[in-house]
Formats: structure tokens, sequence, C-alpha cells
């Protein structure tokens, strides 16, 4: 094959390359992108359930609540799905939507402060600030009829919270920074140069990560502070969030306090892809 020949070859694979990592990057960005709340009630517009959106003031900031139910039974269990990051309160929309769920419980999903169109990429500065926006949102609401669900970073602050929940489900929680893997991608937010190009939400999700590392250090000891039974679903294949974070949290827990689902080939989408499997195990906290 002649050099120019080879040359040709080699602009057309980096076109190439190119072009499927701006499309990819196009997809990723208007998935985790923060919704309106027009846009929100309009991907419920066909379903019995509709949201009702509400806004919350902490600090100089305001907390974006969806609840699925104008008014709170108090005879019923509530739900509360906390999402990581990047994420927003729609990681859950078939959550969110299904009938099952919402005929057995109240629903409630907020947006955390830097995922949310007020306060894009302002993050909070703190594990301990978001489990006051936590607690804001669940301020009058019966502990004990609560189970709570987080993903991802979620689950790290639902694992944070002192507070004695009926049950606490965590999907694939970070726990120990030491575990936390550091991608090449987070250079272009840790380089000034580039930084300006990464989209508002990458950099909050990259500041957070960062974070993790020493942050989770300080919260070694305080996992356990809470007395709610504690269910955690986890991939072992995952590789944003590593199996390891269950096994290590599996081995502070007493073996009545933690039960520990293993996915043998579930990755960190698992919140998408095992949604039958998690809702089965909501329903099941909901009879308990």
């Amino acid at each position: 094959m002649k050099i120019k020949q080879i040359k040709k070859m080699i602009k057309i694979i980096g076109y190439s390359l190119l072009t499927l990592i701006v499309v990819l990057s196009v997809l990723v960005i208007n998935f985790t992108k923060p919704k309106t709340d027009k846009k929100i009630k309009k991907e419920f517009k066909k379903e019995i359930y509709q949201p009702s959106i509400r806004y919350l003031d902490y600090k100089d900031k305001v907390v974006r609540t969806i609840h699925m139910q104008n008014s709170l039974d108090t005879t019923l269990n509530t739900l509360v799905f906390v999402h990581g990051s990047p994420g927003s309160s729609m990681d859950f929309k078939a959550y969110l939507k299904d009938m099952d769920l919402n005929e057995k419980a109240n629903i409630i999903a907020f947006d955390r402060i830097g995922y949310d169109i007020e306060n894009k990429g302002k993050i909070l500065n703190s594990l301990n600030e978001e489990i006051e926006v936590l607690d804001l949102v669940l301020k009058g609401l019966d502990p004990q009829k609560i189970i709570i669900i987080g993903y991802s970073y979620g689950g790290t602050l639902v694992m944070a919270s002192p507070i004695n929940y009926k049950r606490k489900i965590v999907l694939a929680a970070a726990v120990r920074g030491d575990l936390e893997p550091m991608f090449w991608a987070m250079k272009l937010y840790e380089w000034k140069i580039t930084r300006p190009i990464v989209p508002k939400v990458f950099r909050a999700a990259s500041k957070e990560k960062l974070r993790h590392a020493t942050e989770l250090e300080d919260f070694a000891d305080q996992w356990t502070f809470s007395d709610s039974p504690v269910l955690s679903i986890h991939g072992k294949k995952d590789k944003i969030v590593p199996f390891d974070n269950s096994v290590f949290l599996e081995e502070l827990f007493d073996e009545n306090k933690f039960t520990l689902l293993p996915l043998e080939k579930g990755n960190h989408a698992l919140v998408w892809t095992n949604f039958e499997l998690i809702k089965k195990e909501i329903l099941k906290s909901l009879e308990d």
C-alpha cells in the first residue's frame, strides 16, 4: 500500500472517530441535561398519574421536587428517589410512571442542586449539605414510612443519611474513595484550558468525583449510623462504581441489617437495564 493511501486511510479513520465522539457526546448531553417543567409534564402526558412539580428554598438556591400524588396518603409508605452525578429526577422516569408503584405508595423524586435548571452546574460544597437538602425534601414525613432509593452518588447520599428509614435501597453506591476510578476524560475538567468546553452538568459531576477521594474517607465510620435495613443492588461488571464498594458495606453491617443482591452481568446502567428486578425488590420492601 502506498504512503499516500495510508495517509488517506488514517485521515478517514480520524474523521470517523471524531464524528463518533461528537455524536456520542451530543447524545449523552441531551440525555443528562435537566429538563424544564414543561418537558417533564409532556413526558407524563399520556399517563394516569400526573406529576406535581414543586419548589423548596435552600439557602440561596431552590430545589425542584416531583410528587406523583397531589396529596400525601398517610396510610401508605413513601418512595423517595435520589439520582446520581450527572443525572436528574427523570433518571427514575419508569419508576415514577409505574402503575403498581403508584397504587401502593406515595412517590417523590427531586433534582439535586447543580443538576437542575435553576442551579445548573452550581453544586453544593459537601455531602453534609446534600444531607440537609434531603432532610428538607422529606420534612414532615414519617421516616418509618419512607423507603429511600439512591442511585450511584445518590446512593452515597442515602447511606450517609443518619435517619432511621423503613428501608434504604442503594443502587451502585460509592462509599470508598480509594476505589474511585479517575477516567481520562476528567482531565478535560482539570485542565483550565479545556474546562470551558465541558458542559456544566459534567463539570459538576467531575468536581464531585474529584472530591470523593477525601470526602468519602471522612464518612468511613458513619455509613452504619442509621439503623435502617439496607438492600444494596450492584452490578459485578460496574466500571464506574466498582462492585467492591458493596462488598465493603456488607462487611460493615450485621447480617440482619444488610442484604447484597449482586448482578453477575450488571453494569452501572442497572437503574435502567434492571428495572423489573429493582421494581420487584421495591414492591417486596413495601409489603414488609
